[in-house]
């Protein structure tokens, strides 16, 4: 059972942001073969910062098994600092009511076996608390970018999407900039597929 915590590194249980860390480089690095700069079996990066709000996806032992990131966009942002030529002359946000979402990522509980129907609740229970957690900060929506198959996760979802360019090549994987609009058909939909 995916239990959610969320917040910035201050709010979070002592020794859950190492924790995230070690499970981001799990993730990210070894399985998803990113070509990211970590030390010592961790993935942090400029944009974890004391202000950066992390939501978790957590077992009853708080063993961390999913995360996401979400910045808002009128601070550094790594879309914006990193990756702008994605969006292809569509202009940024910079705006305290539109907020990035990045690391996006679900695994397995440890130790457990999922049925299909469970590990699709479990990621759809993880968008739904992003969605709920960037709208009690104040955010009417969402910049990612992402390989194309998340997106049509997401779509599968019924989430309320938009594309902001077309896919481009990054290390052999199409990744694709999109908007997620924090509407009523995106919270009907989570609702429901919940």
């Amino acid at each position: 059972m995916l239990t959610a915590v969320t917040g910035t590194v201050s709010d979070l249980l002592p020794g859950m942001a190492s924790a995230l860390a070690k499970y981001r480089y799990e993730v990210f690095v070894k399985e998803l073969g990113w070509p990211l700069r970590c030390e010592n079996g961790v993935e942090l990066d400029a944009f974890d910062r004391p202000d950066t709000v992390y939501v978790l996806a957590c077992d009853n032992n708080h063993e961390i098994f999913g995360c996401a990131r979400l910045i808002p966009t009128n601070r550094p942002y790594l879309l914006g600092d990193v990756f702008p030529h994605l969006m292809e002359g569509s202009p940024l946000p910079f705006s305290p009511d539109i907020w990035e979402l990045s690391r996006f990522a679900i695994s397995k509980p440890k130790g457990q076996v999922l049925s299909a129907e469970q590990a699709w609740k479990n990621t759809v229970k993880l968008v739904k608390e992003v969605i709920d957690v960037a709208r009690s900060k104040g955010a009417f929506r969402l910049i990612a970018f992402t390989a194309v198959g998340n997106e049509r996760l997401l779509k599968r979802m019924g989430v309320n999407t938009q594309r902001i360019s077309p896919p481009r090549l990054i290390d052999n994987k199409s990744i694709v900039p999109f908007w997620i609009e924090i509407d009523d058909k995106t919270t009907r939909a989570l609702c429901l597929a919940a």
